[in-house]
């Protein structure tokens, strides 16, 4: 089991980066508003930041409008010590379906989920390379629901392939998933009841 503390190495990146009174560019990939709010909240102070929206697994197409919306409001309205700046990635559901397939079954949290990951992490560290980015990095280890070992292998990974840095986070550490509720509330932001794929909603609706 990887006990690597993230967190603690994130602190490390943000304390030398201070310390040089530097601040990179950094690429989030935000999988939707609530979940970004706490992570933008917290490095904006710190770092340049602009917002990809790719999520290629969202459907049907009107709740990835509601949720790309959502995500430019709170970029406006979130006060910040630092610009934060938005571009939205193709909205490509049949690459997700492809990617998906002979997976269908598999229970959230599993492989599937390991490879949508992977897909929208490496059009981050494209775009990222691309636009002469410092750091690329993603909002969803703030989910409680999705694995922030793995996340971090596969940036790490693609840092590797793509040569730029991959901010390591756990930002539900911190209380981070519990700020980004707050923020929700605070900013009345649309909080979806699932991922955002057809496979979890139909998980959702059978515990229903």
């Amino acid at each position: 089991m990887d006990k690597t503390n993230y967190q603690r190495m994130l602190d490390g990146i943000i304390e030398d980066i201070t310390k040089r009174n530097l601040l990179p560019r950094l690429l989030m990939h935000s999988c939707c508003a609530p979940c970004s709010s706490y992570c933008l909240s917290y490095l904006a102070e710190y770092f340049s930041i602009t917002v990809l929206y790719y999520n290629p697994n969202i459907s049907p197409e009107e709740e990835y409008r509601k949720r790309v919306n959502e995500q430019q409001r709170l970029i406006r309205e979130l006060p910040v010590k630092n610009h934060i700046s938005f571009v939205e990635g193709e909205y490509e559901p049949l690459k997700f379906f492809h990617m998906a397939e002979g997976m269908e079954d598999m229970p959230e949290g599993g492989g599937r989920c390991f490879k949508c990951y992977e897909m929208r992490q490496r059009v981050a560290a494209g775009y990222a390379l691309l636009h002469g980015f410092d750091y690329f990095t993603t909002t969803l280890s703030v989910s409680p629901h999705k694995n922030a070992q793995r996340l971090n292998e596969t940036g790490l990974m693609l840092e590797k392939e793509y040569g730029v840095k991959y901010l390591v986070s756990d930002f539900k550490k911190k209380g981070g998933y519990q700020k980004s509720i707050q923020y929700s509330k605070e900013y009345n932001l649309y909080r979806q009841d699932y991922c955002g794929c057809v496979f979890s909603k139909k998980e959702r609706e059978k515990r229903q």
